[in-house]
Order: structure tokens, then sequence, then C-alpha cells
């Protein structure tokens, strides 16, 4: 029999150390039986018992009846002792290590992590008033919401619909298309750009002729040419506004005039947007402050292009119905901001309603980079491993809109195994963490594998109970009776 001394307690520790040692070194095969109890339980008892005393914080008696409990059962759960153990041994207590690593990365970042959400944020300052029915501001790169104001009302939304409507042509046909203006499109009203019937443009000239001048008759022109009739484009529309979440609108023409069921938000014209921005030709466009093709001079209508720092794009609308609209993107610094107002009662209302809620977020709102693809961010032990831990890295970047009172207030909630077993492989996912503000979780970063961890074999296992066995003889806390 041998007893553990600990601080001045003494606690019974029978024989299933020696039998461990001496069943491995004399079995050619390694054999998992010794003494009627498995041989994973005796390196486990080793392994906890000195993962115990060298944490420091759990007593040795605690230590010891854990082991026989997993002992008399044999099974799974003394399994998963001997990995969280064994790993425990080789660094002396790194469990608590890790923990405490993990601990710290929480406390040390989670007041400055945040996700997307659809959810207003807190400035911690009043927003402004403005002069419009409803309107959003969002960031581009998240879509996060930073204002709001009726932003899932639907309503008619004029001319901005024709973001819509460059949207679809740019992923269901070439610009390059040349387009024979039909009959009824040279004869639609409204805001035109005096097309006639017959006239031969590109794609892309319509474009241009549909976002600069808002022409109707481009609209038109473009919807026959790529939904095969204004009707079929339409269901092409609406297909597209569901797989981007614009779940609130419904589209019966590709130029806005007010019609039955045609109706959208500020924050679906938001989403549709935000994915038209992603056409470098869209955004080449919107951004021009006047063009040419064949015959006519075109000139955009966006009232803050060239006039708001920053600002180089979208559109503008208005129907009797609609009131004045304006859809502006911005950029400073790192942050690009959209804002939808919808329903001003003039021109100079939108304008300065747009204005404002550029302001707000600029003034307001910061990017945080919260997490980088790659990085490490826990070491966890692996269980029967060739390496006692392994890193989770972030799987993708995390860049945020946050106010300053918002990253004081962010929290970190981590998923993470206690343990994994080998083998692992690098890029499987491993765990993840969510970002969460007022109990609402916000975003997810999915956490995986650094790299390949292959699994030991027996003669690792040796090397394993004759380096904690060292261990534990040079601290002196072994004597025979």
């Amino acid at each position: 029999m041998i007893e553990l001394r600990y601080d001045g307690k003494m606690v019974c520790f029978m024989a299933v150390i020696y039998s461990a040692v001496m069943g491995l070194v004399f079995s050619p095969m390694g054999s998992l039986a010794t003494a009627g109890v498995p041989f994973r339980i005796s390196v486990g008892a080793l392994a906890e018992a000195s993962a115990g005393i060298s944490a420091g914080g759990i007593s040795t008696e605690a230590a010891a009846g854990r082991v026989l409990a997993e002992a008399a059962v044999g099974g799974a759960s003394a399994e998963a002792a001997v990995g969280r153990a064994s790993a425990e041994a080789a660094v002396g207590g790194a469990s608590a290590e890790a923990a405490a690593s993990k601990s710290s990365d929480t406390s040390s970042t989670g007041k400055i992590l945040a996700g997307t959400s659809t959810g207003v944020l807190d400035a911690g300052v009043d927003p402004p008033a403005i002069n419009a029915v409803a309107a959003v501001v969002v960031e581009e790169s998240t879509g996060r919401i930073l204002y709001e104001k009726n932003a899932l009302a639907k309503r008619s939304i004029a001319s901005t619909t024709k973001i819509m409507t460059a949207l679809v042509a740019l992923e269901n046909a070439n610009v390059e298309d040349v387009v024979v203006i039909s009959k009824r499109a040279a004869s639609i009203g409204g805001s035109v750009a005096h097309l006639r019937q017959g006239e031969r443009y590109t794609l892309k000239e319509l474009l241009y002729a549909l976002l600069l001048t808002s022409a109707n008759d481009a609209a038109i022109a473009i919807a026959e040419h790529v939904g095969g009739s204004v009707e079929g484009f339409a269901v092409m529309m609406n297909k597209r506004a569901r797989t981007l979440g614009a779940v609130n609108s419904n589209f019966v023409t590709p130029h806005g005039l007010d019609r039955e069921n045609q109706y959208s938000t500020a924050y679906d014209v938001a989403l549709i947007t935000i994915e038209a921005l992603k056409h470098p030709l869209f955004r080449e466009i919107v951004s021009t402050a006047s063009s040419y093709i064949p015959g006519r001079n075109l000139y955009n209508t966006n009232e803050l292009l060239g006039a708001y720092p920053g600002a180089d794009g979208v559109k503008t609308g208005y129907t009797g119905k609609a009131g004045r609209c304006l859809v502006t993107t911005a950029k400073r610094n790192d942050m690009r901001l959209i804002s939808v107002v919808l329903g001003s009662p003039t021109r100079s209302a939108r304008a300065e309603a747009s204005r404002k809620l550029l302001d707000y977020g600029f003034d307001n709102f910061s990017m945080y980079k919260l997490m980088s693809k790659g990085e490490a961010y826990v070491k966890i032990p692996v269980y029967r491993g060739i390496a006692e831990y392994v890193a989770l890295k972030a799987d993708k970047d995390i860049v945020l809109p946050l106010s300053r009172k918002e990253a004081e207030a962010l929290t970190v909630r981590e998923h993470v195994p206690d343990i994994v077993d080998a083998p692992v492989y690098a890029g499987s996912v491993s765990g993840y963490v969510e970002f969460v503000l007022d109990g609402r979780v916000l975003a997810q970063n999915m956490l995986t594998v650094g790299e390949d961890i292959l699994k030991t074999n027996y003669l690792d296992y040796l090397g394993l109970i004759i380096n904690t066995w060292g261990r534990l003889m040079r601290g002196g806390i072994f004597t025979s009776l």
C-alpha cells in the first residue's frame, strides 16, 4: 500500500498505480486489464491524482474518490477521465491554466465584442428627429441597423424600386446585350429618357438611363429583355427579394410607379441595396454625376452626390403615394453606411433627413475588428493524442459597427469542449463563441482545430506513466509504509 501526503492530509491510494505500470511493462500487447481493473483506469488514476495535487484546490480525497468511482464502472466516464487527467498531469495542472486562459480571454475581450442584429443599437445619445414616414440606417458589410423609424412598414417606394431592377438585370443578362426599345417602353409616362420605339441600346446604356435619370422607359425595356415581359420580370424580382430576406416586398413593375400590390419597406430596400452594391458596374453608375448614351445626356438626380462627404450613390424616387424617397450610401474611413428615407414631403426634407441619419451613424458608431480569421482563441486538451493540447482558431473575421456604450456592455459566451478525442484534423469545427448583448445572441463564430493531432500508441502511454511517476517522486509526496 502507498500513502499520499499532501498538506498534512493522507489518503490510501490502493496499488492501482503499481498494477498499471507492471501490467503495461510485462505485457507485450499492452494488456488493458490488470488486477481486475481496466488499464485505462489505472492511467487515469495516476494522472488525475497528479493533476489534482499539482493544480491545488482539488483535494486528494476527492481525486481518489473520483478515480475509484470511475474504476468501478470502468466505462466511458473513466475513459474521458483518462484523457482529461493525462493532459493535466503532463503539464502539472495545465487544464486549470487553460481554463484561466479562456476566462482571461473572455474578460479581456468580452467588453468589446458584438455581432449582427436587426435590432437598433443604443448609441447612448438621442437619435435625430427626421421629416419622413419611414427610414433606416444600416452598415453595409454586416447589414446591422444603426437607426430605424417604421423600418418594416409596407409602403410605396417609387423609383427606388429601380435598384432591384438593376440588380436582377445584372445577375441575369450580359450588359453588352443589345436591347430594342418596344412600343410599350417608348409610351410609358413619368420620368423618362425619351427612348423611341425601334431604337437599339446596350443593356449597360439602359442601366445608366435607369439609375441616373430614373428612366421608366429604360426600366420597361430592361424588364422585357431580361424577363421576356414586364410580368415575367416582376416574378424574377419577387423571387430575388425572397432570397435576400426582403420578405415584406412585392413588385409588380420595374419602375416603381404607383400600382396596386406594389410595395416594400425601408429595411427591405436597404437589403436590396447592399446586394446591388456588390456589383462593380452598379457602384460605378450610381456614383456617376453625368453620362451620355447615343443622342442623350444623362444626369444623376441624387442631390447628396458630391454634396455630402463620402456620398457615392444610390437612388432617388417620387410618386404622389410614396412621397419623396432617397437611398444614399456614404463611406468614411473603414465604414460604409446606407440610409433609406421614405415618405418625406419635399426634396429638401429628404436630403436633410438623409444627412442627419448619416451624421448620426458616423458620429456615434465605429468599426471594431473583434476576431481575425485563423487567430488562436483557446487551447483544449486532446485525449490519446500525440500532442497534449490543440489550439482552436477563429473561423472568420468579425468586424462590426458598435457604439461606445455597447462596446462596454458586450460579452462573449463560449461553447468549447473540455476535451477532444484524437485523432483531430485541422479545419474541423470543435466549438463556437457567441457574442451577446443584454442576453441576446447577436452573432457566432465557429472555432476550428488548428492542426492535425494523431492518436498515440501504448509506448506513448508508458512514457506518460513514467514521466508522471517521476514528477510525483521528485515532489516528495509519496512515502512507503
